[in-house]
């Protein structure tokens, strides 16, 4: 018997989000962009009435303005965004323990078991949940409603904004088969130019196509890729209580302005390691090893990583690692745009430690440690500016300002 998935995804979420403060721009064309200053000047989301204009996401402010000169722009606020999704993905948990969100505001639900429970149909159960979350969060969202994830991938994407389609066996070649193949979930824009290089326009001629020539136009991607199109999906949604563990942490600046010598470097890489040693010792684990990205003006990018000595969750250790990547593999005298640091190979921090001649005396481990979660103490009573590292304070490159996450 098919299963009963739904994908939920929130129409417009930041903009919506933030129309909640603002009403007044309800009926205005308005959009969440990135600061120009910190050269972020994007659009990062927008409302329907900017849809109308043409602006699309990822766009320059400069751009989008030309094409709407009335937009109305918005900074962004994540953990405004972050506080809203734990909320609606709290009202899917009304309906389902079996709820995996995707990104921050969408999510895949199998409600199999929910149907008798409820004595609601898939359609209904989905029509239901978008009430509610317009009701208690006034907020909208579109659903899709299928026997997979992917095809309920595609539900939630074909009709926006404020719906629910339902995408079955008996009817997904007549909605999905006629659509472009960049369309289907998983088919990337190289891929699709590939496709129609050779031929193959639309999901439906993707379906049907010999695997043998798409394994040899695409590799292993073309069978999968082929099985998706004819709804060949039996990947599960995951319990709350059953997802992945995270597998890397990480932090990323774009700095106001290029940087550059040793001064400069370790005051970025201190700051970004503190970030993210505070988010492992919050998750209870602890790092193997550092990885680095960089990026120069020209946008070249290079990337290292380093096994540390033991498992560690103090900032020290962390960028000690990360300035000897740079030191080792970077002219420190170099302009650099952007830097991203992420701890990787995570463990659980109460996992046994093999001894190891190279780590350094336990005794300053164990006193940089307790310093360190004394700091995650006072900052999750007075909030995350109430005590910092003296290099990062008072800084000119933007560091408090402009920083990304990153979880895997």
């Amino acid at each position: 018997m098919d299963r009963i998935i739904l994908h939920c995804d929130m129409n417009g979420f930041f903009a919506s989000v933030e129309l909640i403060d603002h009403p007044e721009l309800k009926n205005m064309p308005m959009a969440v962009c990135g600061d120009p200053e910190s050269r972020h000047g994007i659009i990062l989301a927008k409302n329907e009435n900017a849809k109308k204009y043409g602006v699309t996401t990822a766009e320059t402010i400069w751009h989008a303005r030309q094409k709407c000169p009335g937009l109305q722009c918005v900074p962004p606020h994540m953990e405004k965004y972050k506080k809203y999704s734990r909320l609606i993905n709290d009202i899917y948990a009304r309906y389902t323990d079996m709820v995996e969100p995707f990104s921050i505001d969408e999510s895949w639900l199998d409600i199999s078991a929910s149907l008798k429970l409820f004595r609601l149909s898939g359609k209904e159960i989905a029509d239901d949940i978008r009430k509610t979350v317009r009701e208690e969060l006034g907020l909208t969202l579109s659903a899709g409603v299928s026997f997979n994830k992917i095809f309920a991938k595609m539900g939630s994407e074909y009709k926006k904004p404020d719906a629910t389609t339902v995408i079955s066996r008996e009817n997904y070649r007549s909605i999905l088969w006629p659509l472009p193949a960049g369309d289907l979930f998983f088919v990337g824009s190289v891929s699709a130019g590939k496709l129609s290089n050779a031929g193959i326009t639309t999901i439906g001629e993707l379906a049907q196509a010999d695997r043998d020539h798409l394994v040899c136009l695409l590799g292993k991607q073309g069978g999968i890729i082929k099985d998706y199109a004819n709804g060949n999906d039996d990947s599960p949604v995951c319990r709350a209580c059953e997802r992945d563990k995270i597998k890397s942490v990480g932090n990323g600046i774009t700095f106001r302005r290029d940087i550059s010598g040793e001064k400069e470097i370790i005051t970025a890489v201190k700051g970004l390691s503190d970030k993210v040693a505070g988010r492992l010792r919050k998750y209870e684990m602890k790092a193997r090893g550092v990885k680095i990205d960089i990026k120069d003006p020209s946008f070249k990018v290079m990337t290292r990583q380093k096994q540390l000595d033991a498992p560690s969750n103090i900032s020290g250790e962390i960028s000690q690692a990360a300035m000897q990547m740079l030191r080792a593999s970077w002219d420190v005298g170099k302009p650099l745009r952007l830097l991203t640091l992420t701890c990787i190979n995570l463990c659980p921090e109460n996992e046994e430690e093999q001894l190891s001649i190279f780590r350094s005396d336990s005794s300053i481990r164990e006193k940089n440690e307790k310093i360190e979660r004394t700091m995650d103490d006072i900052r999750s009573r007075y909030g995350s500016k109430a005590i910092n590292f003296g290099r990062v304070v008072n800084n000119d490159i933007g560091f408090s300002l402009d920083r990304q996450d990153e979880e895997e």
